[in-house]
């Protein structure tokens, strides 16, 4: 069984940094596509970033590239979120996702596995 825990997340002020980890247990997370997500309160879960097995590839929700980086380390079966210059409509609780497929993915419905999220309130 395949859990995923996010972490990291709090209240944070417009324009701070904050960096999210998502810990992956049961199998190794170098074999998934992993991703993050939000959503934000009523509103639809949106993509935000994802990264390929080696991370040789990553792709950005085109807003957010330039602010939030997306990182993974095999070895330590965890992949990250850097977010920077937050502003609050980042506010959102986040989720990491692993899909099993080999072509990143923007819709929630392709991935296999979700964590339980995590809060991030950014105020102004």
């Amino acid at each position: 069984q395949v859990q995923l825990v996010e972490s990291g997340g709090g209240l944070v002020q417009a324009g701070d940094s904050l960096k999210l980890s998502c810990a992956v247990s049961g199998r190794s997370v170098s074999i998934y596509i992993m991703s993050w997500f939000r959503q934000a309160p009523g509103k639809e879960r949106e993509f935000v970033a994802a990264i390929s097995r080696s991370s040789t590839y990553t792709y950005y929700a085109g807003s957010l590239k330039g602010r939030f980086t997306i990182s993974r380390d095999n070895a330590k079966n965890t992949v990250y979120l850097q977010m920077n210059s937050l502003k609050p409509d980042d506010t959102a609780v986040y989720y990491c996702a692993a899909d099993r497929d080999f072509k990143l993915e923007i819709t929630a419905d392709s991935y296999d596995y979700w964590g339980q999220g995590t809060q991030v309130t950014v105020s102004s």
